[in-house]
Parts: structure tokens; sequence; C-alpha cells
């Protein structure tokens, strides 16, 4: 089976500010109305804590609604988010979903067993309860091999995005990283999730991604299927907002792709269209080029940043 990690994570003072947009008191005007009277002697209680038991799942098509739902927030990928999941879907071998959903049927269509993978995360997060579609999706992560999947529009188009504003010293580069003819294959690496999933969960999450990977290349049924699964380098487009200290500084979405970029061969950004008229920040895209060291190193540097060893 794959060796999936189990983890336990608490909320603490840490996590405060990350959760702090997820503490909304979920109930009506009627209803804090009608409570008033019970309040009385405390008139702004803490919002409740709502124990959340996390899985790690493997990718299926139980999840194609909750992985769209947050694709689709990053506008470069909106134009084709579905078609971006169904990649994933396909892709099953090297991704990982979060949820809290395990009432899923096992997915029998999959070669290699991974029951260590619907083992649970426990963690204490002062999360309101998403709306009934997306229930059951919290965060995923996924590979997309550039070589086996040239061919797809939406990569093609992730592609030429990505040349079209690549700066003119790291073009030649970019070319070879995009070509899909590299000795060892390269990925879009994907990544999305709700902001206040916890930070240990947001690591375990990219572990397993990690253990996927590995797992995948030891399993693999032929040396055809090794190699197009041994990633040498990966590009994620990270999504960011544009910093004040200078022309290439930006703020990231996520704080695991700042840790990305600090170990990254070479990052860029650019700005893309506001996915709603009325939206007050402009959202860019920082294009982070990892190889495999570097994406291993980010590894390490974020455990030690979450729990300082």
């Amino acid at each position: 089976g794959n060796p999936k990690a189990d983890s336990r994570a608490s909320k603490d003072s840490n996590n405060n500010k990350h959760n702090n947009h997820a503490n909304k008191k979920q109930k009506s005007s009627k209803q804090q109305q009608q409570q008033s009277k019970k309040q009385s002697k405390n008139n702004d209680p803490e919002p409740e804590m709502i124990q959340v038991e996390f899985l790690f799942c493997d990718v299926n098509e139980r999840f194609f609604h909750g992985m769209k739902t947050l694709l689709h927030r990053n506008s470069i990928h909106a134009p084709h988010s579905s078609q971006l999941v169904d990649l994933m879907i396909e892709n099953e071998m090297v991704g990982t979903v979060l949820s809290t959903d395990d009432s899923g049927p096992n997915d029998k269509k999959k070669k290699k067993s991974s029951s260590a993978k619907s083992k649970s995360s426990t963690a204490a997060a002062a999360a309101a309860p998403p709306q009934e579609d997306e229930a059951n999706v919290f965060g995923f992560a996924s590979i997309i091999n550039l070589t086996t999947n040239h061919s797809s529009p939406c990569i093609q188009s992730l592609k030429s995005i990505c040349l079209k504003h690549c700066p003119t010293q790291h073009k030649p580069t970019m070319e070879t990283v995009l070509s899909g003819k590299t000795k060892r294959p390269a990925g879009f690496f994907f990544q999305e999730r709700m902001v206040n999933v916890p930070l240990e969960i947001t690591e375990v999450l990219h572990q397993q991604l990690v253990l996927d990977m590995d797992h995948a290349v030891d399993t693999a049924d032929d040396e055809d299927e090794r190699k197009s699964l041994d990633f040498g380098a990966f590009v994620r487009l990270a999504p960011c907002y544009k910093g004040d200290a200078g022309n290439n500084s930006v703020i990231y979405k996520y704080f695991d792709d700042e840790v990305f970029s600090s170990n990254a061969e070479f990052v860029y950004s650019f700005e893309v269209p506001k996915l709603h008229e009325g939206d007050e920040e402009e959202l860019w895209i920082s294009v982070i080029v990892l190889t495999k060291t570097g994406h291993r190193e980010a590894m390490k540097e974020m455990k030690k940043m979450i729990h300082g060893s």
C-alpha cells in the first residue's frame, strides 16, 4: 500500500491569524434576536469551536465539484477549470484531496491500493461549515505531466501564458521545461485550499503529494511508466498580490508558495484579469520553477517553519 502519513494537529495561538476570517458567527439576525436574552451576560460570545477530522483521499470523481470550486477562484485557471480537474482525476496516481467525507466508495479502477490514505488527521479548526456542494473538499494537490498531456488544450493554454510573460533571460530554460521533451518529465504543480486550513494539515497535504510521487515511481508497471512519473521539475502558478517593496515584490496568497519560491530556479510574476468586476485587489500570478531537489528542500524548510525542528 501507499505509506500515507498519519498526522495529528491541534489549533493553537499561532493559527489564530490564519483563521480570523473563519471565526464568523453562523446565526441569522432573527436567531440572534431570539437568543439575545440568553446572551445578555455576554454580548460578544466566542465563536463555537468545531472539531474537524480531515481525511487525505485519493483524487476521485466525487470530489470534482469541490475541486473545481477551489480552482476556479484562481482567475488564470477559471476558463478551463473543468478540464484541469478532469486531468487531475485521470492522474489519480499523483494527487491528494483534503476532505472530511469518507463516505465515498473505494475506487476500484485504481491500480495501486493506498489504504493508508484513508487515515485521518484531526484538527480543531474554528472553521465555518462550507456550503453543501463543496463540503467535502477543503484542499487538494496534484501534478500534471507536461509530456503525456502536451496535447490537452488547457495545458497548451497555460504553457503559452507562461512563455508570453517569461522574462528574456529565462525564456530558453522555460521553453525547455515546458517542451515536454526533457529527459525527466516536468509537471504543472496545482495546489488550492481553503485559507483557514491549519498549517500542520497544509504541510501533511504536501507530504502526501511527495509520498504519492515516490510510491508511483516505486510501483510502476514498467520502465516507461516509471519514467513518466519520475518528475525532474515543477512549474507552479501561484496566486499572489502586488507588494509595496519594489517592482518584483509579491505577497503570496498561500504561505507555502513563498517557501517554494525561495527554493526555485527562477520566479517571475504578471498581472491577470480580475475574476469579478467588484474585486478590489489586483490578482497576480507568480510562476515558480522548481527542480525536484528544490521542491524537497522547500518541504524541509516548511516542516521546520511549522514544527520548529
